[in-house]
């Protein structure tokens, strides 16, 4: 039972990284990274308000990954887990999910300057929401098959930036 929807990209992320090898795999990795969302001109009027908020979340998708896998390779190492289970880049439908903080948003020329990004350069975002302290933070929520690497020091194994091509 496989459907297709379409999917319309409301703008692209302007970001220093131009290469999967080269970009963060967190935002945590990359905390002072600095990008500009574009926002397309007939999605612009729907930035209102935005610079209201501290932090956003990006619906983006992951346009340089091909193919998935089933189960794939955590950072921690260990067994390979079901991709859902996971934030690896492929997967079935190529949607990824990050936050990041909001530095500024010229609603007249589409533009939202943020902070901590972790996307490629030129990556499709798909929505923007705002990240709400109140209900998006679940602390006691648990970290799953994570557990047991948090609790015995392991720290993950993820790419820090090695080097922005330019600055946004």
């Amino acid at each position: 039972m496989v459907e297709t929807f379409e999917i319309r990209t409301i703008g692209r992320a302007h970001t220093p990284w131009r290469r999967r090898e080269d970009a963060p795999h967190q935002p945590s990795a990359a905390a002072g990274t600095e990008g500009v969302l574009e926002i397309a001109p007939e999605y612009r009027a729907a930035l209102a308000d935005l610079d209201s908020f501290q932090r956003i979340w990006l619906l983006f998708l992951f346009d340089r990954s091909s193919g998935w896998a089933a189960k794939v390779k955590p950072p921690r190492g260990g067994p390979k887990r079901g991709v859902f289970a996971t934030r690896a880049p492929n997967r079935p439908s190529q949607i990824g999910l990050t936050t990041v903080v909001v530095q500024g948003v010229d609603v007249a020329d589409g533009l939202v300057r943020v902070q901590g990004i972790d996307l490629l350069d030129g990556t499709p975002i798909l929505d923007i929401k705002p990240y709400l302290p109140m209900i998006d933070a679940w602390p006691q929520a648990g970290h799953g098959w994570l557990e047991e690497y948090l609790q015995a020091g392991i720290e993950a194994r993820l790419r820090k930036p090695r080097r922005p091509l330019r600055s946004v």
